[in-house]
């Protein structure tokens, strides 16, 4: 998002925005800067963002999906796969990647937890199955089967653990579209603290008649950074050139009873001393910044399609008791 300026202005613009102007109006640069956020839809998700779309398990185009509320913007050249669960009833989005072809490397995943995603019904797919992880069926330009990292993990974006509703949403976890190379101790010992905090609040959105729910819904999107600016180093993976991110992100947008609130992470790739780690939420929220910060970090417009008055903001600003477990 833009200028500080609009988390004060805005509200103070709010109710002579929502009266209307008058076309001939003298209006400031302020006001008019408010104006066109009401008006701003041009950010939005549309056919004509140059990604390339190909088709779900059930057949259907994944252009069909590009408006659900954790699609963060497509960009040109992406190639915009969603995986649907096919073994639940009515076939839910299980989560979604913009896959840069010209990088081997995803750009986001996103996905939600819900009172239908967020059950526990299966185990993390079996070690000993092969291939461990599959080249992404809906998508040809994926790297190959179980390809080598060069000693990297093959790190999961959206983890095995964030979805245990059902044995396909699970399996689905580990196509490589899937797959960032991060360091052993990274995804093993560091990484896995912030996976932890997204899913113990994600397991918590249940149904609106249910008191003990912490939110409606999470929408969730997770990345590394694969800019050559933001890249740690590069290796050969299945003859091609894959960037190891130096940055790891999560942008985080939940909606209870109609309200939104977001907070995002920015972690960097690198080793980290975790046995002297007094706090993990101390640890985590020192990572934590705003959607709007996130997004100027990296180039992506997170939760494009949330109504621009609502996007502005909603992403201008985080609290962290709003993020508590």
């Amino acid at each position: 998002m833009q200028n500080n300026h609009r988390r004060w202005l805005l509200p103070l613009l709010f109710p002579v925005l929502l009266a209307g102007f008058n076309a001939c109006d003298d209006l400031s640069e302020e006001e008019e800067e408010a104006r066109e956020i009401l008006a701003d839809d041009t950010n939005r998700n549309t056919p004509e963002c140059g990604a390339t779309y190909v088709y779900t398990e059930t057949k259907r185009s994944s252009q069909d999906f590009m408006g659900l509320m954790e699609m963060p913007q497509l960009q040109s050249g992406d190639i915009f796969i969603v995986h649907q669960s096919t073994d639940m009833t009515g076939t839910p989005v299980n989560y979604s990647v913009a896959y840069s072809p010209a990088d081997h490397h995803s750009r986001w995943v996103a996905f939600r937890f819900d009172a239908a995603m967020n059950e526990k019904k299966v185990a993390r797919k079996d070690y000993s199955i092969r291939p461990q992880y599959p080249q992404d069926p809906l998508c040809p330009a994926t790297v190959a089967n179980d390809a080598s990292f060069s000693g990297h993990d093959h790190g999961h974006l959206c983890a095995s653990a964030d979805r245990l509703c059902s044995r396909v949403s699970n399996d689905q976890t580990f196509y490589m579209s899937n797959m960032s190379p991060q360091l052993g101790s990274f995804n093993q010992n560091y990484w896995t603290k912030y996976e932890s905090f997204v899913q113990d609040l994600g397991y918590r959105c249940l149904p609106a008649n249910n008191s003990d729910r912490w939110a409606d819904t999470l929408y969730v999107v997770k990345g590394g950074t694969i800019h050559p600016q933001q890249v740690k180093s590069y290796i050969t993976v299945d003859k091609s050139l894959m960037p190891v991110p130096k940055y790891y992100f999560i942008a985080l947008l939940k909606v209870k009873n109609n309200a939104y609130s977001s907070i995002a992470f920015w972690v960097e790739h690198r080793e980290y001393d975790v046995k002297n780690i007094t706090s993990v939420e101390t640890e985590i929220m020192a990572h934590a910044i705003t959607v709007d910060d996130l997004e100027k970090r990296t180039g992506i417009d997170f939760f494009c399609n949330l109504p621009g008055i609502v996007e502005h903001s909603v992403e201008s600003v985080f609290l962290p008791s709003a993020w508590k477990n």
